[in-house]
């Protein structure tokens, strides 16, 4: 037996090691077996097929889990800043975070966390001044945090609330109602709700919600959501009685929505082309004609659309159609032909990201250059006014009625936590409503955005944020976050993880890379399908401007990017290895040769394209992070993580990735995988389960980097 095959044996059978500072960390033993794809004639290798099954099911990746954890846990509980790191996350967060108040019915309602609360709790409130009542807690549901409420909807007169509960991180969820003025739940019980909510008719006897057939045995957590179908819910039936709304079973991947407009008096029902490209036909029902069939309005995929308000039978759209930055139409469905359409408000520069219609005004969100910028218009399309803020950073909200006089919005920068205002829409005065106290001192900090060019000369905007009297020497430990896809945008927003790490002394830096939705359409489709790399390129270059600046050098920079972005993470530390000191991909998608076989992975064709296509399989054969990996390579410290009720990307492709990546090692950084036990992708994790991650991960780069931090980290 040649010499490298005996010990590449050694390895399987009694684990890799590495070596870390203080001595060697050896890893579990990951068996290989001999699987090979064949895509358009290659043969590709799947050495790690078998860390597909589910976790729950099968006793080997279960047993493999265990292994990694252990070795993952004691390296990083070794860690002596980490318990120092965990104070004062938690220290930071524990302050009361409160969402916007909105009317429901006679009442305002907002969701508030105490500070270390697992979940959010729901109130009620007579005035703003009163003393709120709990409505709902969800830190009552389960003893570990781990179920959290998932969407929730009032009757427009505030007496019955219908609201979603997902166990472990799920993106199942299941519904439940509740009699608001008494606090009781009735009997209603609605299953198999993914990716929708509820609508309630005007009358208060029922709603509309769209569901999923229960999946099979065993596929629950991987298979394919397939033949979503839109029902009403009647008050007191069971859910087998709900009657069938709208279904296309000759397209199963298509998903099918409806709400139910300001007056009560229609149904919008929007169906989506099965994929993230968020491209909608719209459909309507005349709830006034009870046996009246949907009507098709919109019946082509060849433009995002989003229904605003209806004025009788004129509807108002956001719409991307003719104008990849958007604009707002009005469309009269007595004649609904497009050479009918109204535009209301033309395309700009900036992209229009959403718009709400609250006290007779149309309230624009835009975005220019990734900063918030919001603009009021009547429905004839003058321009009322538009809303000053505080500086550089992002506004959401402005939700609520056509009647109401009043609005609420929060404004948030890296160095500003989430503060809300309330506005009076008849003035255009905002008023500070809800301030954060946080244990910290915004003027401690500075934001400021720069512009670089990527490898093709594109000019992308970034983000960039540290304490004041930062020194350019090139020695400054450096967080690089990313995403660049599905036309999501990365704005500023505040966060105690990364108020933690500027706080310990990094700099932390945020590229508007392509991919997302910060210049509208054109600057999300330049990163899709064949164009993806140009997402990779732009990240690249983000991280050789850092350097070229003297904020940082390659051995204390770190890359982070969540789901989408752990697929970047992935991607850029394959291609250029050298260029990093650690990096850390959550819930990455991994495997882009494979992603499309399980759960939510089906609706991606779009921006990745599909290994099925002769020339996008050997696109994303280029990047994706599994396959790229290469024996005998310097691959930067690297801490995986992921969770085993992930069911939106699945954790076999962390599994893999991380198997393959600790076999393919050769430097001596450490390759740990991290997998959190009943939690999901990301949306309701308990607060304590954050926290515990976020010292890990922080504690991670602290010794990787060899970070000398403050004091009181020590």
């Amino acid at each position: 037996m040649p010499r490298s095959v005996w010990i590449f044996s050694l390895f399987l059978a009694f684990g890799l090691t590495a070596f870390a500072d203080d001595g060697p960390l050896t890893y579990p033993a990951t068996k290989t077996i001999d699987h090979v794809d064949t895509y358009h004639g290659l043969k590709v290798p799947d050495p790690y097929r078998w860390l597909e099954d589910d976790v729950r099911e099968s006793k080997d990746v279960a047993d493999w889990v265990a292994a990694e954890n252990k070795v993952t846990f004691a390296y990083l509980h070794a860690i002596p800043e980490r318990e120092a790191i965990k104070k004062r996350v938690t220290d930071l967060w524990n302050y009361a975070k409160m969402e916007e108040p909105f009317r429901a019915g006679p009442r305002y309602a907002f969701k508030k966390n105490d500070g270390l609360q697992n979940q959010s709790v729901m109130y009620t409130e007579k005035t703003l001044k009163s003393k709120p009542r709990v409505l709902l807690d969800p830190n009552q549901w389960s003893k570990d945090g781990t179920v959290a409420m998932a969407g929730a909807e009032f009757t427009e007169d505030g007496k019955y609330l219908a609201y979603g509960v997902s166990d472990a991180g799920s993106d199942w969820s299941g519904w439940k109602v509740m009699h608001v003025p008494t606090r009781k739940l009735l009997g209603d019980e609605i299953r198999w709700v993914k990716f929708g909510g509820a609508s309630w008719t005007r009358d208060n006897k029922g709603f509309f919600y769209s569901r999923f057939p229960e999946p099979k045995a065993g596929q629950k957590f991987q298979g394919l959501p397939l033949n979503q179908t839109l029902y009403h819910h009647r008050l007191g039936a069971p859910q087998s009685e709900d009657v069938l709304v709208y279904h296309r079973p000759e397209q199963p991947t298509w998903t099918i929505t409806g709400s139910v407009t300001d007056d009560g008096r229609y149904l919008i029902i929007r169906i989506g082309d099965g994929t993230t490209s968020r491209k909608s036909r719209i459909a309507y029902k005349d709830l006034d004609e009870p046996y009246g069939l949907s009507v098709d309005l919109i019946d082509n995929f060849d433009s995002v659309n989003s229904f605003i308000y209806n004025d009788g039978p004129i509807f108002y759209f956001r719409t991307d159609l003719e104008a990849p930055r958007g604009r707002v139409v009005a469309v009269d469905i007595r004649k609904p032909e497009r050479k009918q359409w109204k535009t209301i408000v033309p395309q700009e520069a900036s992209a229009l990201q959403t718009v709400n219609y609250t006290g007779n005004l149309l309230i624009c969100s835009y975005l220019k250059d990734a900063r918030t910028q919001v603009k009021m218009f009547r429905l004839d399309g003058r321009f009322v006014r538009e809303v000053e803020f505080p500086g550089i950073g992002s506004a959401a909200g402005f939700g609520g009625r056509p009647t109401d006089t009043e609005t609420f919005y929060t404004f948030t920068s890296f160095n500003v936590p989430g503060t809300i205002y309330r506005y009076d829409l008849i003035t255009g005065k905002s008023e500070l409503f809800e301030k954060p106290k946080v244990k910290f001192h915004p003027d401690d900090y500075e934001v400021k955005q720069v512009f670089y060019q990527s490898k093709d000369g594109t000019k992308i905007p970034m983000f960039i944020s540290h304490k004041k009297g930062l020194k350019l020497d090139g020695n400054n430990p450096t967080l690089l976050y990313g995403y660049g896809g599905f036309n999501i945008s990365l704005p500023p927003m505040f966060s105690v993880s990364k108020l933690t790490w500027m706080e310990m002394g990094g700099v932390y830096a945020v590229p508007n890379i392509r991919g997302g939705g910060e210049y509208g359409r054109e600057w999300h489709r330049a990163a899709t399908r064949l164009n993806r790399p140009k997402a990779y390129e732009d990240f690249i270059a983000a991280a050789e401007y850092l350097i070229e600046n003297k904020y940082t050098r390659p051995a204390r920079l770190a890359i982070q990017g969540g789901s989408n972005g752990g697929l970047l993470v992935g991607a850029v530390m394959c291609k250029r290895p050298d260029l990093f000191g650690a990096c850390l991909p959550p819930v990455g998608v991994m495997d882009m040769l494979r992603f499309h076989k399980f759960t939510a992975g089906r609706f991606w064709t779009d921006a990745y394209g599909s290994s099925a296509d002769p020339k996008e399989f050997k696109v994303l054969l280029s990047y994706s992070p599994y396959h790229n990996l290469r024996a005998g390579t310097q691959y930067p410290a690297t801490l995986v993580t992921t969770a085993d009720h992930d069911d939106r990307v699945v954790p076999s492709h962390s599994f893999k990735f991380a198997a393959r990546l600790q076999q393919s090692q050769s430097g001596t950084a450490p390759v740990l995988i991290r997998i959190e036990t009943r939690a999901g992708h990301g949306a309701g994790r308990p607060t304590a389960m954050v926290i515990e991650e976020v010292a890990d991960q922080w504690a991670f780069l602290v010794k990787n980097l060899k970070m000398k931090v403050p004091e009181e980290y020590r």
